[in-house]
């Protein structure tokens, strides 16, 4: 899988984004992002590992804990993939928007023709 591939599929789970909204605020230990989930420990080094993987978190050891730390150049990859569409979208509905008002305008020149 790409990297993109890679980071959608790591932010298509609901408390791995939770995880990444928490390291938004600075880094935290390991079992400072268990404590918010009803999640075994287990299941919490599992979502940690697949974010790590992505290469959107960083785990590095200080002393007996493990700390986690945001990698954010990998969601202004997404960022900037989305905004690359955005663009793309708002243009389009640009040009809906003319034909849109066109169409509405040629149903009033009808309606004064006829009625």
């Amino acid at each position: 899988m790409d990297n993109l591939g890679t980071t959608f599929a790591a932010l298509s789970d609901p408390t791995r984004r939770a995880m990444i909204e928490r390291l938004s605020h600075g880094p935290a230990s390991v079992h400072g992002l268990t404590e918010p989930f009803a999640l075994s420990q287990q299941m919490i080094s599992k979502h940690i590992a697949y974010l790590v993987r992505a290469r959107i978190v960083i785990k590095t050891k200080r002393g007996r804990e493990s700390v986690c730390k945001l990698r954010p150049e990998a969601i202004k990859t997404v960022s900037d993939w989305a905004i690359s569409y955005r663009r793309f979208w708002e243009e389009s509905f640009d040009k809906l928007d003319v034909v849109v008002n066109q169409m509405k305008k040629e149903e009033v020149r009808d309606d004064t023709k006829h009625g």
